[in-house]
C-alpha cells in the first residue's frame, strides 16, 4: 500500500522514522512519501518537504509567515494527488495537519492521526474538525483516551508513548569515549542545556540558562545542539566562559549528564525517561505568551507534570524565568532529598506511559484500518 506522512517539526520527525520502520514489517510493499526529516528519510520515506522550511514558533511569528504557510499547504496537495495514497497519516502538526485532513477527506482520502493534537490544553473546539476529518486517532498519553471517549464520544486507542521506544532503541556512545570525543572535561559531572529547536527560542532561552554557570563551577554546562540548526548558529553562546556544545547527540548527551535545564516540550519528557533531574524552562515572545496564557487551560506546560498531574519537576515560565530563581531550582536537583523525590517519580511516570512498541502498534492498527 501507499502511505502519505506529514510530520512538521524534529519530534514528528522521531516517530516518523518509527513510525515508516513499523509500517515496513507490517507491510513489505509499502510505498511511503514524507514530510519529515533525515530520520524519516534515513527510515525509507522519500521526502517530499524537509520540516526546517516549516519550523514557524508563536503567534506572531505564524502571522509574519502566512504566505509560506499557504504555499506549503497548496504544494502539499497537489503533492498527495500525484501520490494517490492508500491512506495520509498526521503526526502531531496540528495547524497544517488538520486543514490537510479537510480536504483529504472531502476528496475521500483514508485519514489516520498518530500523536493527537493537543486539544485538552487549548482550542478544544477543534473536536468537531477531528470528528469530522479524522477517520481514526491513536494517541500516546493516557488521559488523551479518556478525554476523547468519556468528554467527546470520540472513539480512539492508546498506544503507548513512542519515546519509550525511541531511546531504547538509540543506541548511545559510552561516556568515555563521548567525552573524549566532544572533548569534555573526563571528570566533571554534566549539567545539560537543551534550549529547544528554533532559532527564536534558542535564542531566548540559552542566555537565561548560561546565566547561572558561574554559580556551579565543579559542573561543565554542555549545549545539546539541535539537527534543524547549524554549528555556526551556537557560536556565540560559546564565547566568554568556556561552554561546550555538542550537535545532534541529545540522546548520548542525556545518557552521560547529571542535571538538565531543559526548555518546555518533548524533551522535558525525554529528560524524565533518561532519568536525568531537570528545571523546566520557558521564556516566549511577550505578546504571544499573552494570548497562550488566555487560550491554554492547563495547570503545567511540561509533558511530565501533565502525565502525573502533579508537580513533579520545577516549571519556571516567563518571568519566573529568573537567574536567581533558576540558580535556586538548579540547586535543589544536583543533590539532597528534591533529587531523589523527582528520581522515584520518574519511575511512576514511566508505569503510566505503558510499555514498548508503540509504533509497532500504531503501524498495525494503521494498516488493518485502511
Amino acid at each position: 500500500m501507499k502511505y502519505y506522512i506529514i510530520a512538521g517539526e524534529a519530534s514528528g520527525d522521531l516517530h516518523g522514522s518509527n513510525l515508516i520502520k513499523a509500517l515496513k514489517k507490517e507491510d513489505a510493499q509499502a510505498e511511503i512519501r514524507c514530510w519529515g526529516g533525515d530520520l524519516m528519510e534515513q527510515a525509507g520515506g522519500v521526502l517530499a518537504k524537509h520540516y526546517k522550511d516549516m519550523a514557524f514558533m508563536g503567534f506572531l511569528e505564524v502571522i509574519k509567515n502566512i504566505p509560506a504557510i499557504f504555499k506549503n499547504i497548496s504544494f502539499c496537495k497537489e503533492d498527495i494527488q500525484k501520490f494517490n495514497p492508500d491512506v495520509v497519516i498526521f503526526i502531531d502538526f496540528s495547524g497544517f495537519n488538520l486543514r490537510i485532513a479537510k480536504w483529504a477527506k472531502e476528496n475521500g482520502l483514508k485519514t489516520n492521526y498518530y500523536i493527537s493534537p493537543q486539544i485538552w490544553a487549548s482550542r478544544e473546539g477543534r473536536i468537531k474538525k477531528i470528528k469530522r476529518d479524522i477517520d481514526n486517532m491513536y494517541v500516546i498519553l493516557p488521559f488523551e483516551k479518556d478525554f476523547y471517549e468519556k468528554k467527546h464520544g470520540y472513539p480512539v486507542q492508546f498506544v503507548g508513548h513512542p519515546l519509550i521506544d525511541a531511546i531504547e532503541n538509540t543506541p548511545v556512545q559510552d561516556n568515555e569515549t563521548f567525552r573524549r570525543e566532544n572533548e569534555l572535561d573526563p571528570e566533571k559531572p554534566i549539567i545539560a542545556l537543551l534550549p529547544g529547536s528554533r532559532k527564536q527560542e534558542v535564542q531566548k532561552m540559552l542566555e537565561i540558562m548560561l546565566s547561572v554557570k558561574k554559580d556551579f563551577p565543579e559542573y561543565q554546562f554542555v549545549i545539546a545542539g539541535a539537527p534543524s540548526l547549524s554549528d555556526e548558529f551556537y557560536t556565540p553562546f560559546l564565547k566568554g566562559d568556556k561552554v561546550e556544545y555538542v550537535s545532534n547527540k541529545t540522546y548520548t548527551l542525556l545518557k552521560h549528564s547529571h542535571a538538565a535545564l531543559v526548555t518546555s516540550g518533548t524533551a522535558t519528557l525525554e529528560t524524565a525517561l533518561f532519568g536525568i533531574p531537570q528545571v523546566v524552562c520557558y521564556k516566549g515572545n511577550w505578546i504571544s505568551y499573552q494570548i497562550a496564557k488566555r487560550i491554554i487551560t492547563l495547570n503545567y506546560i511540561s509533558l511530565v507534570n501533565l502525565i502525573m498531574d502533579r508537580e513533579v519537576v520545577k516549571e519556571l515560565i516567563q518571568n519566573e524565568l529568573t537567574t536567581k530563581n533558576l540558580k535556586s531550582e538548579l540547586t535543589k536537583i544536583v543533590a539532597g532529598a528534591e533529587r531523589e523525590r523527582m528520581l522515584s517519580d520518574y519511575k511512576l511516570l514511566k508505569e503510566k506511559l505503558g510499555g514498548n512498541g508503540a509504533s509497532q502498534m500504531a503501524a498495525q492498527l494503521i494498516v488493518e484500518n485502511v
